[in-house]
């Protein structure tokens, strides 16, 4: 096969239809919306959710709680984790980022105490659960909140 000799695939490719444009290309005169009614006039049709007059799923349904746009997301790092950075490691935000440990920061990172740490490491983050703490402190490293 050589460049020039490229097709696309069968029907993948199709010309756009010219609605009212004659009767002899087929969708001339009414352009395929049928005599009059709400979807045959200009700007015509429903609004998003309606339900022909019945009440709508929406309305239906029980309104129930709020999210609160203030509030912080946090990543979640485990303390055993951390064991695969060498001893005397200062983990940052950016260290987890780049190591893929964290995806994205969200609103910040928080380290949590589940498993144990063998490494003394300075971890700096912008929470830290207690237990996360402790253990941090009782393997000689020291826990830094940003």
């Amino acid at each position: 096969m050589k460049l020039h000799e490229l097709k696309p695939a069968e029907g993948s490719r199709h010309e756009r239809k010219r609605k009212g444009r004659g009767i002899g290309s087929g969708n001339g005169k009414t352009a395929g919306k049928g005599h009059k009614g709400q979807n045959a006039r200009s700007g015509g049709g429903v609004r998003l959710g309606f339900e022909g007059g019945q009440t709508p799923l929406f309305r239906r349904l029980p309104k129930r709680g709020f999210t609160n746009i203030n509030r912080k997301e946090y990543a979640i790092v485990n303390l055993d984790v951390l064991n695969r950075f060498e001893e005397g490691t200062e983990v940052t935000p950016e260290l987890l980022i780049e190591t893929g440990i964290v995806s994205n920061e969200k609103s910040g990172i928080k380290i949590l105490g589940k498993g144990t740490l063998e490494k003394k490491l300075s971890v700096k983050a912008h929470k830290f659960s207690s237990a996360a703490k402790e253990s941090i402190e009782a393997a000689g490293g020291n826990a830094e909140v940003i």
